[in-house]
Formats: C-alpha cells, sequence, structure tokens
C-alpha cells in the first residue's frame, strides 16, 4: 500500500488566519484553508501584530429585526420613522435600491416601495447591544463604546490570557456574536483607533479588514479627505478650494502651512493623514450625551403644541439617564424648521440632573426665545457633560417648590417601577399636538 505524500509546505507569502476553524499560518497558504477548506481566510503581513479593533455590528436596527422575525430575511427592511420622519438603519437589500441612514422616508419609499418598514424599539437593540459588549468585554477590559453597536477595543498584552493572537481572538468574537447572538458584525485592526475604524467599514457585512503600519500612507493616498473623522461637509468644502481633495494633498502640505490656514483641524488632519492617532481606547468613553428627539406629522408653530412634545422627551431622557446611573450639567434643545434648518440652544446647570421636570424647565425657558411663530418639524432635548447620578438633584430648601416636583416625580418612577411606563401620567403629557414616536438618542 502507498504511503500517504506528506502535506505541501506552505509557499512563500504573508501569515493568514481562517475565520471558520481559526488556525493560524505563518507563512502563505493557497484560496483555501488547509485544515477545514474554508475559503474565509485573511491575510496580511502584519496580521499577527496588531491590537487596536474597532468591531461595529452590520446594520444593526434591521438585523435584530430581522433576527427576531424570520419571514423578513429576503425581505427589504427599513428601520425609522413615518412618512416625515428619516431612516435609521436599513438592511443591505435595501440598500440596493439606494435607501440609506438618515434619507428621508418618503425618498427611501420611493426607491424602495417594496420595503417593510418597522418603527425603531430602541430598548430592544440597547438590549441587545448591551449583550454583545458583555462578550467584548470578557476579552479585554478595554472597550471604549462609541454607541449601542460599536466600540473600540484594545487587545494589547490578551495574547497570553486567550492563547491566541488579538486577530485570532476577534474572529472568534465574531462568531460567538453570530452564535449567541443571532446577528453580525465587521471587525477593523490596525494599530490605532482612526484607521481602526476606517477598517471597520472597507469589507462590510461580515467583514475582517487589515490596515498595518507599513501600508498606511499609500493606503490613505487617494481616499477623500472626509474619510478622515472631524471633517465635515463644510471643511471639505474649504479644504477643496484650496485645491485638497484627496488624503494625499493634505500628506504633500507642512504641518506648519495647514495649521496656519486651518488652525487646530490643520494640525488634526496634517496627523491622521500620515496614520498619526495617539488616542487611548478608553474604557470609560461611554456616552457623552443622552437625548431624544422627534419629528412632526405636521409642522408645529404653537408654543403650548412643542412644549407637549418637550415634555413627553424630557421624560424619556429622564428615564434613561436614571438607568444608567447618570446625570447631566448641560441641557440642549434641538429643533428643525420647516426649511429644514437645524437650531441648537444650551444651557449649563448649577447641578446635574436626572429629573424630567428640571429638563422641561431649562428646556422650556430655551424655546420660549424660539417659538416665534417659526414652523418646526423636529424637537429634541439633550443632557451633557455627563457624571455620578450621586452628585445629582441635591434637595435645596430655598426652593421649596422645585423639591416638591422632584419627590413627586421619584414617587411617579417608583409607581412606573411597580407597574409599568404607562401606569401614570403628567397632565401636560396630554394635548393636541401629534408627534411621532420618539427617535432615542444616545
Amino acid at each position: 500500500m502507498a504511503m500517504p505524500s506528506p502535506p505541501a509546505p506552505l509557499a512563500p507569502g504573508p501569515p493568514a488566519l481562517c475565520r471558520d476553524c481559526f488556525a493560524s499560518f505563518s507563512k502563505g497558504v493557497g484560496l483555501r484553508c488547509p485544515r477545514c477548506g474554508s475559503p474565509r481566510l485573511k491575510r496580511h503581513a502584519e496580521l499577527f501584530d496588531l491590537s487596536i479593533a474597532h468591531v461595529d455590528c452590520d446594520a444593526f436596527y434591521a438585523a435584530v429585526e430581522k433576527r427576531d422575525n424570520p419571514t423578513l430575511a429576503a425581505r427589504p427592511v427599513i428601520v425609522g420613522g413615518g412618512q416625515r420622519g428619516v431612516v435609521s438603519t436599513c438592511c443591505y437589500i435595501a440598500r440596493t435600491y439606494g435607501v440609506r441612514s438618515a434619507m428621508p422616508m418618503f425618498k427611501a419609499l420611493a426607491a424602495c416601495p417594496d420595503a417593510v418598514v418597522i418603527r425603531p424599539d430602541m430598548a430592544k437593540y440597547a438590549a441587545v447591544g448591551g449583550e454583545i459588549r458583555a462578550l467584548m468585554r470578557e476579552l479585554t477590559p478595554l472597550v471604549q463604546p462609541l454607541s449601542i453597536d460599536e466600540a473600540f477595543l484594545d487587545l494589547s498584552g490578551t495574547e497570553e490570557l486567550h492563547g491566541c493572537s488579538p486577530a485570532e481572538t476577534l474572529a472568534r468574537l465574531a462568531a460567538e456574536v453570530d452564535r449567541q447572538i443571532g446577528i453580525s458584525i465587521s471587525v477593523g485592526l490596525s494599530y490605532n483607533k482612526f484607521l481602526a475604524k476606517v477598517a471597520s467599514d472597507l469589507d462590510k457585512p461580515r467583514g475582517f479588514a487589515v490596515i498595518g503600519k507599513a501600508e498606511t500612507l499609500a493606503f490613505l493616498a487617494p481616499r477623500p479627505v472626509r474619510t478622515i473623522w472631524g471633517v465635515g461637509k463644510a471643511f471639505e468644502q474649504r479644504l477643496a478650494s484650496d485645491g485638497i481633495s484627496r488624503i494625499g494633498d493634505l500628506q504633500g502640505r507642512e504641518l506648519h502651512a495647514l495649521a496656519s490656514a486651518y488652525g487646530a483641524m490643520g494640525h488634526h488632519v496634517w496627523h491622521l493623514a500620515r496614520g498619526i492617532d495617539n488616542r487611548k481606547v478608553e474604557p470609560n468613553g461611554e456616552a457623552k450625551s443622552v437625548s431624544g428627539e422627534t419629528t412632526f406629522n405636521t409642522d408645529i408653530a404653537e408654543l403650548a403644541a412643542l412644549e407637549r412634545a418637550l415634555w413627553t422627551l424630557c421624560e424619556t431622557v429622564s428615564r434613561r439617564l436614571k438607568r444608567a446611573g447618570v446625570a447631566g450639567r448641560t441641557v440642549t434643545l434641538k429643533l428643525k424648521d420647516d426649511g429644514f434648518r437645524l437650531r441648537t440652544r444650551a444651557r449649563r446647570l448649577g447641578e446635574p440632573t436626572q429629573l424630567a421636570e428640571t429638563l422641561f424647565r431649562t428646556g422650556r425657558d430655551l424655546l420660549a426665545s424660539e417659538a416665534d411663530g417659526t414652523r418646526f418639524r423636529l424637537i429634541g432635548i439633550g443632557a451633557s457633560g455627563l457624571g455620578p447620578a450621586e452628585d445629582a438633584d441635591q434637595p435645596n430648601l430655598i426652593d421649596v417648590v422645585n423639591v416638591s416636583k422632584a419627590k413627586a416625580e421619584r414617587a411617579m418612577d417608583s409607581m412606573r417601577a411597580r407597574f409599568g411606563t404607562d401606569a401614570v401620567f403628567k397632565g401636560r403629557a396630554f394635548g393636541e399636538a401629534a408627534p411621532e414616536e420618539p427617535d432615542d438618542k444616545t
């Protein structure tokens, strides 16, 4: 009987990782994993040397809805507001029709009239996001959430703990999220936060993209300047007017020239254009604000109607602050008029608050100066400057009325905790305003 021939030696080439059986190869391999035959191989020269990751759930809200209703699997799904609202997110099928996040709903439905539209269930999405974050924190304490569906991870020094490279740990995380949670994630792996976040968008959905140090300048050079974190539409246009449209154009400028022309942003773009980003993954870098907003079915100009909608949002934000155990020191009012022009007004409080009453009283004062007959299509309220709840809403012997209101609100919270959120309402929650359901923001 002929003896089986030994396996062929690995060919020269970059290290590789199988994303299905998690086998690692220090040299080049063929088109399929030599161990399990999977074509899902990730090859990169620096694959096992990098440890900063950005993990982003794929079409998160829509993915959760499809998970919970398998009949939607092959359907285009849009999660968002009503006819006058906007798209919160959409599945990849809907995206083939041109639907995109933040698109006005009427445009999305014109592009994809057969789409299934689902109103956002933020409590459900937050719960699923928390489950995914818990899986991340089993791998490293250095997890910095950016929102409920994305986070940075620093896996430096975890090789001995997990018995494998950060790349393999991340591949195992993707498989575990798929198995336990029932949705997919995309991973970006690099040597800093900026490039990790860029990488996570390169290969969606179910992506695993790597940007190494050796390739950074060449990789970034042809990309538009808006790829750089912090470069918005206005600054992009300003750069374009100066002949700068690609990151390579920034790479060709001296630091002092960019700083002289654009100040702090000049320093910022000079460094990121070269892949220089020294920001650490901050495990305490959770949400910087808690807010809520709603888009009206019809534009509203009357102050009383705007106040009723504002109160509902203040209760939503207050409830989320209390749930998170944080309080805000700055209250920000957001308004969008019938011409889609945005107004924001903010006020810093003497002490941080969790109370809907305080949020409302402050927001109402800000609203009063804006309600000048302008018709508004959207209103929002937010709390920022977050800190521990222990410092919030201390009793004030001088302001007896507000102390009484605070006690009443906490009594309402207690009743809602026992009997549900619909157990008790304040009278100002009722009226003629007809807002859509609040769009939750964190």
